[in-house]
């Protein structure tokens, strides 16, 4: 038996006195991967569970529960309906995005989305047996020192960094760095590392966030808009 493993899938060929006798190919499923993010479309509210499910291209309608709305749903769907219908040849300034209120953390999801909308959203889990894929809006984008969290302001630190002179030297470069409307978690491996190793960081998730808005443009529902790998393959490019 021969094994030939790579990106792309799994090739195994059996051979009986060196002569190929079957030969089977498996290619990978990297489709609704954890952290890919999607143009869903509403296809049904059930207030009862309080939940949607979303059609992003599988088989199955995928879930998303009120809890994984995030706070800042309301932001989100203006974004997405202002990406898609973008008129400008230019990509617009996100810093310059004008947020809607919070949603409470104990609301109803038919109060929050109306309608059949389309939503930006991100693969929470990736679909099992019968079920689609489970979704979230609270949307991330990890790069090797911090991830990005658009539609908010926040600036959190890794607690596990124990010094406390080194998390403040680190929030004061992320808060000297970081556009408007953009959190940021700064990860573990930030720890010792200079403003300009951040600044990079931040400038290619940015710059991904970008590509997003890019990739929104003219896009009908449902519709891949980002892959998790392709994000972290790109990141990588610039790590030095």
């Amino acid at each position: 038996m021969i094994i030939n493993a790579n990106p792309n899938g799994v090739e195994i060929a059996l051979l009986e006195n060196k002569k190929l006798v079957e030969l089977h190919h498996e290619k990978a499923d990297a489709v609704f991967a954890v952290g890919d993010l999607y143009l869903g479309k509403v296809k049904k509210l059930i207030p009862g569970l309080n939940a949607a499910f979303i059609d992003v291209g599988y088989e199955k309608d995928a879930f998303l529960h009120y809890t994984d709305l995030s706070p800042f749903i309301r932001s989100i769907l203006k974004f997405t309906q202002e990406s898609i219908h973008e008129k400008s040849d230019n990509i617009a300034d996100f810093s310059k995005f004008k947020p809607e209120p919070e949603i409470v953390k104990t609301g109803k999801i038919n109060e929050v989305i109306k309608g059949k909308p389309e939503i930006l959203v991100q693969i929470l889990k990736e679909p099992i047996a019968a079920k689609g894929p489970r979704l979230s809006c609270e949307i991330s984008l990890p790069g090797r020192f911090i991830v990005i969290t658009p539609f908010n302001d926040v600036i959190a630190v890794s607690k596990k960094i124990h010094s406390a002179d080194e998390r403040k030297r680190l929030h004061k470069i992320v808060e000297s760095i970081k556009p408007k409307n953009f959190g940021v978690i700064v990860r573990t491996a930030a720890e010792g590392k200079n403003s300009a190793e951040l600044h990079d960081d931040l400038a290619q998730l940015i710059e991904t966030w970008r590509n997003i808005q890019r990739n929104l443009k003219n896009v009908k529902a449902p519709a891949k808009i980002l892959s998790e790998q392709e994000n972290h393959q790109h990141s990588s490019r610039f790590i030095k």
